[in-house]
């Protein structure tokens, strides 16, 4: 398992680039523009340690997040995502997003907090059970 990525949504992007780029002296390692999702990606990293990122999310239609909503989730890069989510299952975790794709999943921990999974390297085909699973709850 590899750690990725912690995010943190953000109401005003610029804002939270001059705090965290200029402020703290993050870099920015990467930024995606999803317009058909609505919402810009950026991510830093402290220097000499790329492969520890933040990801700001900036929502395109404004919200206000109240209640920790503006703390999103850690993220995990795993071997198998299909055997991790058997496994967390098996422990009577409840997979919130299943890996349908063979790419990515969501969990929670026992405190709430969102945990996603990313397969390493290309997604797995497609397979039962994950294929045809609905969401349940949130992450």
């Amino acid at each position: 398992m590899k750690y990725l990525h912690t995010m943190v949504r953000v109401e005003d992007l610029d804002a939270s680039l001059r705090f965290y780029r200029d402020g703290l002296g993050l870099e920015v390692t990467r930024k995606v523009d999803v317009e058909k999702g609505r919402f810009t990606l950026v991510y830093l990293a402290a220097p000499g340690q790329p492969e520890a990122e933040l990801e700001l999310t900036y929502n395109w239609d404004r919200e206000s997040y109240s209640g920790g909503r503006n703390f999103g989730h850690v993220a995990y890069q795993v071997e198998d995502i299909y055997a991790l989510c058997e496994h967390l299952q098996s422990m009577g975790v409840t997979i919130n997003r299943p890996p349908r794709d063979g790419h990515m999943a969501f969990v929670r921990s026992p405190d709430g907090i969102s945990v996603e999974l990313l397969q390493a390297g290309e997604s797995l085909p497609p397979q039962a059970p994950w294929d045809t699973m609905e969401n349940t709850g949130t992450w």
